[in-house]
Parts: structure tokens; C-alpha cells; sequence
């Protein structure tokens, strides 16, 4: 296809804004589907995390035809711990489609992503979406936009980018905010007409970075990417190389080569420069590489992803249970495991530590780890990960800094007070405080690991009401000691099975974790305690049968429902002397020394080494 009649965009936001409900309509519109198809929502979620969690991690291709243009779209994720898919994308596109919400306006994740593509001087075309909410404040989200574009420097023409106003539920979108829309026809033409065709020329020697990789089980590993330069076709040697090792070059021939037609790959002989293509038979050909002609090697310069702030520590399970569950559970399965997934995911660091059974794993956030986590236990790896932590520097005078986050929360007016101050126990600095209708919205910027921990509270303290969204802001001085939670653990006895009469007394205590007939073993986590101290509980405890009755021997157990720890939850709820053991059946929060009069003597040097 001729490259004026190609343009490549990315659509770019903070979660939740609807950036995949607009792909999956501009798919329906753009013909994508049969008439007749019924199509489900979020068609482009096609993992099955995303779908059971609604949020979009990997950045996804797909292409349009729309009258004889074709659109190639890469829907990206709108959570700032997958902040990497978001800058490699950027790398394959010539604009961005910038989706904000019209209620909840510019968030932390829209000042991030929008920063990247300013920076790459690439155009913007605003969509507005969701103008069918009842409590849409339309032109005043349009005025934040144009004033976060004046604080990020973005130039004449990016200032004046176009503004189109959406429902994506609807399927409907208008260039005029008074004038009810129909159609995407609107989003269409000024795709068309405001984003550029791709710059490359097709008479110069190939350039193809390679901004993205897939797996096939027939194919092998299949670089993605934009042709900058020059062509490909079918059985061409290529050279592979890299800008910062380029004395690695490799020599290899394209054995297939696709092109995206919809949600698909179509097979194709040639391709030439500006369109995005898949290309098979490149060996092991990595993120950030460059496909050259063999003729003239002149890789091209990867974006550069931003660092990771927090860490945990992945081990080989050594628990009671260890090795009953899963199928992959040696440290030679987790290493190959860990260091395969840094290839994918570059915002991703693995390194060995001194012990063989232990590896040091650094991330974007709590969630970019979970879900990793999540991934691995599903497919048969069994192991333990540590309470995560932030990752310190030091400047030049020797002075620890630590990351911090901008926090932005949007919560009921009655829990204003109770947010404040939590956020001030958490070292956090009120930066301003603005009323939307019946609720307001607050702004901090708070140390990221004064937020370990604080989702499930935030929802608590806010009934469920509040929305909280957080984006690295960058780092600052040490704020000083963070009370990481409040409340202790309950902890087994003994290894047995629960029993509901040991329950019925352990649930006095506090929280249970646990439900009669799961198996325990001493030192598991069973429950928290609402005083900050742990305390032994004994669940397998049966009643003792003997031959004298008594009033109250009859009497039915009344067992309160046990609070059901997700991965999430229980990540949140680790200590710096507990670890998390992670199955394919189960999850298994546990003290890292099982013995308790061991732990007990630790915990008393510990105290006294403080003092």
C-alpha cells in the first residue's frame, strides 16, 4: 500500500478512560466485523487477565480500513506500572489519540503518557470521551488539557490539536460540543486529515526497529515494528543489530512476513516503509533491535524505559507444603522463568543475589509485580516472594532519596478528613484540594512506599466510593519511618487441618484468613489482629469428647465468614518478617522463621540492635 495512504496512531490515557471501548467501536465501524457478528465488549483484551481484571497490560495492534486508508491502531495500557508498553508503542506511531474522561478530566497517567508523546513531537488529536455521563463537565476538562499541554512545553502546533467529543459506548463522536454526533465518521476524518502519513522512503536501504515481540508455536519468535526505511520481502537476508552492541550482528533470512488486517496477521510477500509488520525466521531477535540491509548496517536508537522503583525478592518455596502443588518448583525453573520475562517486558530488572534460591526482581509498582506473579502461578511455578520494597539512591553529598508518587483521589465529601489524614501518616503533602459537585478531589505527593498497603484502607475509609490513581513523580529526600501496618497476625499453632472449633475460639482474636478443613501448618498467617502484634492462634484445636455434659454442650458454633485474601491483598498485607507463598491452588501468607520460639528471640535481638 502506498505510505500516504497508511497512518499509524496509538491511543494513549489513564485507566479507565475508555481507550479500549474506542478501539473496539472504531473495529465495529471500520467494517472489521461482519454485519452480523455479534461483537463482546473489549474485544482487544484478549488475555485473560485483562478480561477478568477490565484493565489493558499489553499494547495490542490491530488495523483499519477506512475508505482507502488504512489505519494501523495499537491500543496501549492506561496503568502507569505498564508505563513501558506505553513507550515502546510511541516508537511505532506518528500521533496519538489523547482519551480523557470528561467527568474525572487530566489524571496522573495522562500527564505521563502525554509527556512521552510530546517528547517525541508527535501529533495529538483530544478525544473527549464518555459525554454522555449526567455529571460530564465537558468544557472544563477541555481547559485542563490545554493547560496540562502549556506545562509540559508542547509546541504551536500540538497546542492547537484538535479536539472531538465521544461517547465510545455509544459509538458516536462530533467535532462541535453542541451537535449530537452519529457515527465515528467524525474521529475518522481527522485521523485522516490531522495525522501525518508515515515519514520513511522506500528507494533508501531497510531500517525496521523492532519495538515489540510475539510468539508462535509454528513460527517461532516474530519481531513487530515500523519499517522506517527501504522494504522487506519474503526470503530477503536481513541483518539484525543492535545501536548500543552493534559488533553483534547477526545475518538471517525473513522466512514469513505479516501485515495487521483487522484483528488479524495476513501474510504478504512485500511491505515497504510506514507500514507495521510482523516478521518470522529471526531467531532469538529482541526488543530495540534493527532489521538492516545486509548492504548497509546502520541500527537504529531505542527509546529509552524508564527505571523500575520497587523490588521483591522471588525464592524457591520452602514451606511444610513445598513441592504438593506445583510443576515447575526448582530455582533453575524460577531463574529461566524470571530472566525469559525481562526479554518481554523491559521495564522488568532480574538479578541473582547471593544465595542460588533467591532472585532480586524490580518493577514499575506493586501491580506490574503482581501480575507477573499471577502469570507464573498459572502456569505451574510454585515459590515464595518478600514484602515489596522501594529502591533508595543517594546523592552526591551521600543523602538517601527515595521515589515519590503523585497521588490523585476523588472521594465522597464526608471522607475528605479521613483520607487527609491517613495520607499525613503516610508522609504525604497535600498539593491542592478542589470541590466537583458532591465530591472532591484531592492531589498529593506522597512517598511511594507510604502507599504499600493503603488501597484496601482508602476503599474502607471511603465506603467503597473513592477512586485513587498514582503515577511516579520522581525522587526527593528520605521522609523518615512509614508505619507499614497497623494491625498484627494471627498465627498457626501447629500443622493440621482447621477445625471449626479451634475457629470459633481463634476468631475472638480477630480476622481469620482461613475456613474448616483447610490445611495449616505452624507460622501460616491465619488472620490479622486488630492490636499491632502477633499472637498464636491454635486452629486445629478439636473439643476434648468426654463423658459429663454441661449446659452449653450443645450449643452450635457460630463461625464469622473468613475475609478471602486475593494476591493483591495479600501482597498488601505483608511485614518485613513475612513472605508470600504462591501455588497454582493456593495462596499462603506465612512467617519467614515457622518456629515460635525462634521468631520470638529474633524478634527480641532485633528490637534490642534498634535500641
Amino acid at each position: 500500500m502506498n505510505k500516504d495512504k497508511i497512518r499509524n496512531i496509538a491511543i494513549i490515557a489513564h485507566v479507565d478512560h475508555g481507550k479500549t471501548s474506542l478501539v473496539n467501536e472504531l473495529l465495529k465501524q471500520g467494517g472489521v466485523f461482519r454485519s452480523n457478528q455479534e461483537v463482546g465488549d473489549r474485544v482487544m483484551d484478549s488475555n485473560a487477565l485483562e478480561r477478568e481484571r477490565g484493565i489493558t497490560i499489553l499494547a495490542k495492534n490491530a488495523a483499519i480500513h477506512y475508505k482507502d486508508y488504512k489505519i494501523n491502531v495499537i491500543d496501549t495500557p492506561g496503568h502507569s506500572d505498564f508505563g513501558g508498553e506505553v513507550e515502546r508503542a510511541l516508537k511505532m506511531v506518528d500521533g496519538v489519540l489523547l482519551v480523557v474522561d470528561a467527568y474525572e478530566g487530566t489524571m496522573p497517567q495522562t500527564r505521563f503518557v502525554l509527556e512521552k508523546a510530546l517528547a517525541l513531537n508527535l501529533k495529538v488529536i483530544v478525544v473527549i470521551n464518555k459525554i454522555d455521563r449526567p455529571d460530564a463537565r465537558i468544557s472544563e476538562v477541555q481547559d485542563e488539557v490545554l493547560e496540562l499541554l502549556f506545562d509540559l512545553n508542547a509546541n504551536e502546533d500540538q497546542l492547537n490539536s484538535p479536539v472531538i467529543y465521544a461517547s465510545a459506548r455509544l459509538g458516536i463522536s462530533s467535532k462541535d460540543i453542541n451537535t449530537q454526533g452519529k457515527d465515528m465518521l467524525p474521529l475518522f476524518e481527522e485521523i485522516i486529515s490531522h495525522i501525518p502519513a508515515p515519514s520513511g522512503d522506500n528507494t533508501k536501504p531497510l531500517q525496521m526497529l523492532v519495538s515489540n515481540t510475539e510468539h508462535s508455536d509454528f513460527l517461532g519468535k516474530l519481531a513487530v515494528g515500523k519499517i522506517e526505511n527501504g522494504s522487506i520481502k519474503v526470503g530477503q537476508m536481513v541483518a539484525v543489530s543492535n545501536f548500543f552492541t552493534p559488533e553483534k550482528t547477526e545475518k538471517l533470512r525473513v522466512q514469513q512476513l505479516f501485515v495487521f488486517d483487522g484483528m488479524k496477521k495476513t501474510e504478504t510477500e512485500l511491505a515497504e516503509a510506514g507500514d507495521i509488520v510482523c516478521v518470522a525466521g529471526l531467531g532469538d531477535i529482541m526488543i530495540g533491535d534493527t532489521i538492516c540491509d545486509v548492504e548497509k548496517i546502520e541500527p537504529l536508537e531505542f527509546v529509552k524505559i524508564s527505571e523500575p522503583s520497587v523490588e521483591m525478592t522471588f525464592m524457591v518455596n520452602d514451606s511444610p507444603f513445598a513441592g504438593k502443588e506445583g510443576k515447575f518448583v526448582t530455582s533453575r525453573h524460577l531463574r529461566d522463568r524470571l530472566y525469559k520475562e525481562t526479554i518481554r517486558d523491559l521495564s522488568l530488572r532480574v538479578e541473582d543475589t547471593d544465595s542460588t534460591e533467591a532472585f532480586r526482581v524490580r518493577g514499575r509498582g506493586e501491580m506490574h509485580l503482581s501480575i507477573l506473579i499471577e502469570n507464573m502461578r498459572r502456569e505451574g511455578y510454585e515459590f515464595q516472594v518478600s514484602m515489596p520494597k522501594v529502591l533508595f539512591k543517594y546523592d552526591d553529598a551521600g543523602k538517601k532519596m527515595e521515589p515519590i508518587d503523585k497521588l490523585v483521589v476523588d472521594v465522597p465529601e464526608e471522607s475528605v478528613g479521613a483520607v487527609i489524614s491517613k495520607m499525613g501518616a503516610r508522609k504525604g503533602e497535600l498539593l491542592e484540594m478542589r470541590p466537583q459537585g458532591g465530591r472532591t478531589r484531592l492531589e498529593f505527593l506522597v512517598p511511594s512506599r507510604g502507599l504499600f498497603g493503603y488501597k484496601s484502607e482508602f476503599l474502607t475509609d471511603t465506603r467503597g466510593e473513592g477512586v485513587m490513581s498514582s503515577v511516579h513523580y520522581g525522587y526527593d529526600y528520605y521522609k523518615g519511618d512509614i508505619e507499614r501496618r497497623n494491625v498484627g497476625a494471627l498465627v498457626a499453632h501447629e500443622t493440621g487441618e482447621c477445625i471449626g472449633y479451634g475457629l470459633a475460639n481463634a476468631q475472638e482474636r480477630g480476622m481469620l484468613f482461613v475456613s474448616p478443613g483447610d490445611k495449616v501448618y505452624g507460622g501460616m498467617i491465619v488472620g490479622e489482629n486488630p492490636k499491632n502484634e502477633d499472637l498464636v492462634v491454635n486452629v486445629c484445636k478439636r473439643k476434648q469428647l468426654t463423658n459429663m455434659r454441661s449446659s452449653s454442650a450443645d450449643e452450635a458454633l457460630h463461625l464469622i465468614p473468613p475475609k478471602k485474601m486475593s494476591l493483591e491483598k495479600s501482597i498488601e498485607f505483608l511485614n518485613d518478617d513475612e513472605l508470600l507463598e504462591v501455588t497454582p491452588q493456593s495462596i499462603r501468607l506465612r512467617k519467614i522463621i515457622l518456629d515460635h520460639d525462634k521468631r520470638g528471640i529474633a524478634k527480641f535481638r532485633a528490637k534490642n540492635a534498634k535500641e
